[in-house]
């Protein structure tokens, strides 16, 4: 009888420090405020919708983690590649939790190219271009016939060719087969729209995509630590995209974090923590990347510094819910999921 007891009791330790398992992690990159009940930023409307209920302490990262009781997890970052890798790698290295089958979905808000999107819209990305690491020229300098002053690192001019064989993170690549299923489950869902928006949209005249309401799309972001700005850059992240992915992928979207966030699940794949094949880049439109036809980039960009985004709620609520559609999903249909990957 007290042996059994004993036995029970080792039992019992041994299940409460056997890790979590973690079905989905939702990967935010910034919160403004409280978790709850104030202005909200990417965090907060996954945590009080969901729910996440549960208050899970994470402090070798840049904020408390949230969790619901059917094995969805949710982190915030912290702005910048840095941070987004640093705070994915803590997590993926945490022993408190099992994340080998964990499906992983950045849902977050972006700056949207006109030509493309419209505000509000939502976006998954395929293909994650780094606009950091080049080597550049100051564009008062650049030589006669330069288009820009970014050059490719190992290279010495602008696009040269042939594209470097060894990659050193200038671009990852979600897997193409779950990224289309997750945007033909959404493709078809209604997002906000309001008339703040469609005046702001109305700006961009000669852009038929930034005209229409906002929609969902499949396409490519640039993740860079500076946030820029301007018709010129556009431009060349537009080219950029085009020339790390051999002319197959479309710039729509630039943002800040990916790039370490694909890094950093790229690590914890060899290590055994994660499986990359089940990460997913989901970015809203909460503002355009260039100025109106006839605008200022300084002029615009300036509206923006304070956060005054043309479309902030709608996008906010578009990556919730857009990003909530395939979080569902994932987790009731669990004993399929969780071995199979969705194509």
């Amino acid at each position: 009888m007290k042996l059994a007891l004993l036995l029970l009791l080792a039992l019992s330790a041994f299940a409460q420090n056997k890790p979590i398992p973690v079905k989905v992690v939702i990967v935010t990159m910034f919160e403004p405020g409280q978790d709850t009940g104030d202005r909200p930023g990417e965090f907060q409307l996954w945590v009080e919708r969901e729910p996440l209920d549960q208050i899970i302490p994470f402090p070798q990262g840049n904020r408390n983690l949230r969790m619901s009781k059917d094995g969805i997890l949710a982190m915030v970052t912290g702005v910048g590649t840095a941070k987004a890798a640093a705070s994915v790698m803590a997590l993926g290295m945490d022993p408190r939790f099992d994340l080998t089958k964990a499906y992983w979905l950045v849902a977050g808000i972006a700056g949207g190219d006109p030509n493309d999107v419209s505000l509000g819209s939502a976006v998954w990305c395929e293909h994650v271009i780094d606009g950091d690491l080049a080597y550049e020229i100051d564009a008062r300098q650049i030589p006669e016939g330069w288009t820009t002053g970014f050059v490719p690192l190992r290279k010495s001019k602008p696009y040269e060719q042939p594209v470097k064989k060894e990659l050193e993170g200038e671009v990852y690549r979600t897997n193409p087969a779950l990224t289309a299923w997750a945007y033909r489950l959404t493709k078809d869902t209604p997002l906000a729209d309001s008339e703040q928006i469609q005046k702001s949209r109305a700006r961009y005249t000669g852009f038929p995509n930034a005209l229409k309401p906002p929609f969902v799309t499949h396409g490519d972001t640039m993740s860079s630590g500076t946030f820029w700005h301007g018709t010129k850059l556009n431009e060349w992240a537009n080219a950029w995209t085009s020339y790390y992915t051999g002319g197959r992928g479309n710039y729509m979207l630039s943002a800040m974090e990916d790039t370490g966030t694909m890094q950093a699940l790229t690590f914890l794949a060899a290590a055994g923590k994660a499986d990359i094949r089940r990460a997913m880049v989901l970015r809203t439109v909460s503002n355009y990347d260039r100025e109106p036809p006839g605008g200022s980039p300084a002029e615009d960009l300036s509206n923006m510094v304070t956060g005054s985004y043309s479309a902030y709620m709608p996008s906010l609520d578009a990556a919730q819910k857009i990003g909530h559609t395939v979080v569902r999903f994932l987790v009731e249909h669990w004993n399929t999921t969780k071995d199979r990957i969705p194509e």
